[in-house]
């Protein structure tokens, strides 16, 4: 598996390989976007992690993001100078897993790293055959079946495309039916050993992400939240 590295500062993108050399075996270093989605069509399937800059000689990340999440639902973490609220939304909304803002500390790089990379083995490992009626990792609900050994989500006949952390959230959703789990649990489930470098709104972003594409033109809502306490899920 490998980590691609999409950042202009060539300096830099050499300096983040370095610091990770321990975290994976291959690193793609790409300094365009247009680099990028032909690197991504040739190796893609081979990432764990995609690190993410948003601002690129050909364009802006979210260009790029857009593109890899039509594609696939590999961990993507953008670094960015640009440090306002918005920008870190947007990119959660697109579908990022996380967001670091420049300049940053080499030791919550890794963590952050670390954290991405660990929750996508854990889904990779999921990925065994499994019969739908007897699998206890597979759910269905109204025309929706979310199935967690093959890493197959759809709604009727289309399917959903979740991110690494999308999936974990879902999955801990359905595991907690009709319990209110609070903020801190779901950080802390979510992002783990880094979940104190977490902004708060991140969770927000990631449950209404969720929200929006399992609750589309559905009968019920399922994902509620409770005023000054949480999430829930029935």
């Amino acid at each position: 598996m490998g980590i691609q590295i999409v950042e202009d500062d060539k300096a830099l993108s050499e300096g983040i390989s370095i610091s990770l050399a321990d975290v994976d075996d291959v690193f793609y270093r790409e300094h365009t976007i247009g680099n990028a989605k032909k690197g991504f069509d040739k190796y893609g399937t081979e990432l764990s992690l995609i690190i993410l800059d948003l601002n690129l000689p050909d364009g802006i990340g979210y260009d790029y993001l857009k593109y890899v999440r039509e594609k696939s639902d590999v961990a993507v973490l953008i670094l960015t100078a640009n440090d306002l609220e918005i920008d870190e939304v947007t990119g959660l909304t697109i579908g990022a897993d996380d967001f670091l803002t420049k300049p940053f500390s080499l030791a919550v790089l890794r963590a952050r790293v670390n954290a991405l990379i660990r929750r996508s083995r854990i889904s990779q490992q999921h990925e065994t055959p499994a019969d739908k009626e007897g699998s206890s990792n597979v759910y269905k609900i109204e025309d929706m079946i979310f199935d967690f050994d093959k890493l197959c989500f759809s709604k009727g006949d289309q399917e959903i495309f979740l991110s690494v952390n999308e999936q974990r959230l879902l999955k801990i959703f359905l595991d907690n039916r009709g319990l209110i789990l609070t903020r801190d649990t779901l950080i802390e489930r979510l992002w783990g050993d880094s979940g104190e470098y977490v902004e708060e709104n991140a969770l927000s972003v990631t449950v209404n992400r969720l929200r929006s594409k399992i609750e589309a033109r559905c009968k019920e809502k399922h994902i509620s939240t409770v005023y000054g306490q949480g999430y829930k899920f029935e």
